[in-house]
């Protein structure tokens, strides 16, 4: 983060009135031009939008407009498009488009040129995440960024007026759509490109195709057009002269940043500040909403709107206070706009300096730039822009590809354990290796001076990209070196990965906008240092009388029915919680939920000692039964609308759960493994993904040869001696999808010891005896450099590679696992699942309460909106993987990845457990390295782990008295 805003010191100082950027910048030497080598990543028959340009660098921008009615499309490849009239006050037709398929237009253009591109669009209702479409001319992508076109869609305050609990603290404000129709001129979604995109038309017709790849969108007409670049300040000041526009006195408007009229996204909400006295409205010991944006207002193209009602015509100066103490000593960068315009051309890259504490910032500094404002209402704009930054990230985006592929060419040639005495002559093998390294030597440390003459000083970042830049001139002074540094070498191209994910973030948190004639002063109430004083000592002293455990409205020990509910995950998700809870639940039921953040570690001993809750949330798979044998968990199957409450999972997710006949909790959250694979690494070395098992074999002599890896679950210790360690997923796959089982004879014995257990774990130990495969690696970072192109997780990884890895945008994608070839040609894909639950304590006092509670929790509607809502809170990153079917459709997937995971959902069971079940997943994990480690026969090793697990589950089920209830062993 810090990089990203060191540049923006060669961006016009907006705050000090300096207008000249050129003499900070004139020393500047130019990046050196590289080109993206083979194997890079990228689409090499497509362009991206930089080379696009250049190509058509000399021809005009016609100055017309061409503007047609979506409904008049030529063709559509998909039923769910419809005609609609009138639609939401647009007069005339229009047309709704879903979220896949196509619709094509015959466009004529009568001059050759440059083009800007607009839609005249509705975001209706869908999974509440970002509209994406593609753009194909004639059939083709005119350039790459234009497979990932973005639409906004449009969010405000639930309520307009902030409610409380009953503490007296406010409650975040809910956020949901306010739709309404906006054109948006098409343009980069990463915001590399700071400016709308351009399309070169030759005169004549051509086709235009937008194609959905999520959430349906309704579209009234398109418009292709010239959009001016805005005048200068200079010039805008001129044109004030020569109008005779005069600045206002005497007037001063403050809005509150907590009162945005409309956002991008919801992860825009308001915010709480309690650190600072300079915030209003203010309060040292209750929560008072009082800002906006934060840390969650950072990415590029986000933006945030104002309305202002305007007293009286004239000229205005325009003012911020601001907190930015998320990138040290330099500048986050917002661009500006009123009433959809940028009113000049400074306005479109404005930047915002650190400062540990809030301050007043006005926009020009000590001679204030003055905006044209007529009397009436207007909506102020800031977005977020990487203003002059965005074209270093992008450079060095390439360079990491670039990086990354001539790693994965000298992997091919050395492997991941080079031998430190032999020659192996990467230089030669690979004839380009020295001249990329050269050339991104250079471009790294043009962009590392850059940094440093625009910053004053040196800096972390900077020190990132010299780092790199001193590894590659080693290696070309030294070529018969490089084998043994591969080590380092991948360690400081996953740094180059972090600093250019961290570049693109430039937080900014507004506590007010102010709207003031040049003569009035801004407010600077709470700035003192003797208020600060005062504030840190308030604080201090209330905080010996908060229970900050506890969330949201207390239960008061008049209400008749409550609900004591326990949560152990972070306060973000509690808070949410709390805020649906008394939205809807207690609204509608009257009942009460005192809901507190505990760690859930303490469940089992305040159980014990009578100070347990009545219900528990987020537990793990392991608890439900262990509390139920203890005569601990209430049995679910009681309540009369059981079954019907059950069917909104699958009956993999309740197997977990269930014991001696009877059902402890209710399924939260489901997990299972997909299959991921890198697109482009696999085409590279000409392979298909693998269907069965005998395809992953020969894949792995592909792999081996060109020295990659694929990989496995990960065989992992449990992190400490009190989590149970879980069977492995992999071991899980291989027997499920050989027909075999963990326990037999109702639970009473282990069958890993059968013929299928027994040839489920020799198969699984001679993937790493003969294969070699790694038993711990990290998958995140191995997939994103290509060093392992593909492998089994967790379907939430691809969560975590959304956000974390974004230069393999459209890269990689995930499948269903490998399967079983079966008797009749049909395959096998079955895989276990995992996940949490909500448990019911038996000494609950209101059970019926408890039971009305975990149905509400558990509802469609519920954990549709809790995972929108965590996704809006924490972004994509964050998405929930709910165990209800139905909610789990309504979470914003992309339409092709969605079928992919719904295809392996089918194939999805539960593993049981029983009493002593802990002790499987820890024996099959110890007998598991006697094989591969000790070397062990695996017959041998599984045999002497299952003997263990015999007799612990024997001595469970003793000690529990199962056994004479089911007749002994």
């Amino acid at each position: 983060m810090a990089a990203a805003a060191v540049l923006l010191l060669w961006i016009t100082g907006v705050f000090e009135g300096d207008t000249e950027s050129g003499a900070a910048t004139a020393a500047v030497p130019e990046i050196p031009a590289v080109k993206l080598v083979s194997g890079a990543g990228k689409k090499e028959s497509v362009l991206p939008y930089e080379n696009y340009l250049s190509q058509w660098s000399g021809e005009e921008s016609p100055d017309m407009e061409i503007a047609w009615n979506a409904a008049d499309y030529s063709r559509a490849d998909n039923s769910d498009v419809r005609m609609l009239h009138d639609y939401e006050g647009q007069p005339g037709p229009s047309l709704y488009t879903g979220e896949r398929g196509g619709v094509e237009w015959t466009v004529d253009v009568p001059k050759a040129g440059l083009y800007h591109l607009s839609l005249l669009y509705y975001p209706v209702e869908g999974k509440s995440s970002t509209i994406e479409r593609s753009l194909r001319i004639d059939g083709y992508l005119p350039f790459e960024e234009a497979a990932y076109l973005q639409f906004d869609r449009i969010w405000g305050n639930t309520k307009d007026e902030l409610e409380q609990d009953n503490q007296g603290n406010d409650l975040r404000p809910k956020q949901s759509e306010r739709p309404g129709w906006r054109e948006a001129v098409v343009r980069d979604s990463d915001g590399y490109v700071r400016e709308p995109f351009q399309f070169y038309l030759d005169k004549g017709e051509h086709v235009l195709t937008l194609s959905a790849s999520r959430e349906p969108m309704v579209i009234h007409s398109l418009k292709l057009f010239h959009q001016a670049e805005p005048p200068t300040y200079d010039q805008v000041k001129q044109q004030y002269e020569k109008d005779g526009i005069l600045p206002t006195t005497g007037i001063l408007l403050e809005i509150q940043g907590e009162e945005a009229y409309a956002k991008s996204s919801p992860t825009l909400y308001p915010l709480s500040e309690r650190s600072s006295a300079s915030v209003s409205p203010y309060s040292p010991s209750k929560v008072r909403i009082n800002t906006i944006g934060g840390f969650n207002w950072r990415l590029p193209g986000q933006w945030i709107e104002w309305e202002l009602d305007v007293p009286e015509t004239g000229l205005y100066k325009i003012g911020f206070r601001t907190q930015q103490n998320f990138v040290r000593g330099i500048y986050s960068t917002r661009k500006l706009s009123i009433d959809g315009k940028v009113p000049f051309e400074e306005m479109s890259r404005v930047p915002f300096r650190y400062q540990s504490g809030y301050r007043n910032d006005i926009l020009g500094g000590e001679d204030p730039y003055l905006f044209h404002l007529e009397e009436g209402k207007h909506v102020l704009r800031l977005e977020v822009s990487l203003g002059e930054f965005a074209p270093l990230i992008q450079e060095v985006e390439n360079t990491l590809l670039n990086l990354n592929a001539m790693y994965r060419k000298i992997l091919m040639i050395t492997g991941n354990s080079p031998d430190e005495v032999r020659d192996y002559r990467v230089e030669q093998r690979i004839p380009e290796l020295l001249d990329v390294f050269e050339g991104e030597s250079r471009r790294l440390r043009v962009i590392a001076e850059r940094l440093k003459q625009l910053a004053g000083q040196s800096s972390d970042q900077e020190a990132v990209l010299r780092t790199m830049a001193d590894q590659l001139d080693e290696m070309v002074d030294n070529p018969d070196t490089i084998p043994r540094r591969l080590n380092a070498y991948k360690t400081n191209t996953g740094g180059l990965g972090t600093w250019l994910q961290q570049a693109r973030e430039q937080p900014l948190e507004i506590d007010a906008i102010y709207i003031a004639s040049p003569d009035r002063k801004l407010p600077s109430k709470g700035m003192g240092a003797g208020t600060k004083v005062k504030h840190e000592a308030s604080t201090f002293f209330s905080s010996f009388f908060i229970d900050y455990n506890r969330i949201g409205n207390i239960t008061d020990a008049a209400d008749q029915r409550s609900v004591t509910v326990w949560i152990g995950s972070g306060r973000d998700q509690a808070n949410t919680i709390k805020s649906m809870i008394d939205e809807t639940f207690t609204k509608d039921t009257g009942i009460n939920v005192d809901l507190k953040l505990v760690n859930m570690g303490t469940l089992l001993p305040a159980t014990l000692a009578g100070q347990g809750p009545d219900v528990a949330m987020q537990i793990g798979n392991d608890l439900p039964v262990n509390f139920a044998m203890r005569n601990a968990a209430a049995d679910l199957t009681q309540f009369s609308d059981f079954g019907t409450v059950a069917d909104r999972f699958r009956s993999s997710a309740l197997v977990p759960y269930q014991y001696s006949e009877g059902v402890y909790a209710l399924p939260e959250t489901q997990t299972f493994n997909m299959l991921f694979y890198r697109k482009d690494v696999l085409n590279e070395i000409g392979v298909d993904v693998p269907q069965t098992w005998d395809d992953v074999a020969n894949l792995l002599a592909v792999l081996n040869k060109n020295h990659m890896a694929f990989g496995l679950p990960v065989v992992a210790q449990a992190p400490d001696q009190w989590t149970t360690l879980p069977p492995n997923s992999m071991y899980a796959t291989l027997l499920m999808q050989a027909g075999g089982q963990f326990y037999r004879n109702n639970g009473l014995e282990s069958d890993l010891d059968s013929k299928i257990g027994i040839e489920a774990f020799k198969k699984w130990s001679e993937y790493y005896t003969d294969y070699k495969l790694e038993r711990e690696y990290d998958f995140a970072n191995r997939f994103r450099t290509g060093e392992m192109p593909i492998g089994i997780a967790d379907y939430t990884t691809y969560n975590q590679l959304t956000v974390f890895a974004p230069e393999i945008r459209g890269m990689w994608g995930f499948v269903p696992v490998p399967g079983t070839v079966l008797e009749d040609g049909t395959l096998d894909r079955t895989v276990p699942s995992g996940g949490s639950a909500v448990l019911m304590l038996d000494q609950a006092k209101d059970q019926e309460a408890a039971w009305e509670f975990m149905k509400w929790w558990t509802s469609d509607e519920t954990q549709t909106g809790f995972g929108r809502e965590m996704e809006g809170l924490m972004g994509a990153a964050a998405r929930y993987p709910t165990a209800n079917i139905k909610a789990l459709e309504q979470l914003p997937w992309p339409v092709d990845d969605f079928e992919n995971l719904k295809a392996q959902f089918q194939w999805v069971q539960g593993i049981p457990e029983v009493p002593g079940g802990y002790s499987t997943g820890r024996h099959l994990f110890n007998a598991f390295y006697r094989s591969v480690i000790g070397q062990v026969e695996p017959r041998e090793a599984i045999m002497d782990s299952v003997q263990y697990i015999q007799d612990e589950i024997y001595n469970k089920q003793k000690e529990f008295g199962q056994l004479q209830e089911q007749g002994g062993i």
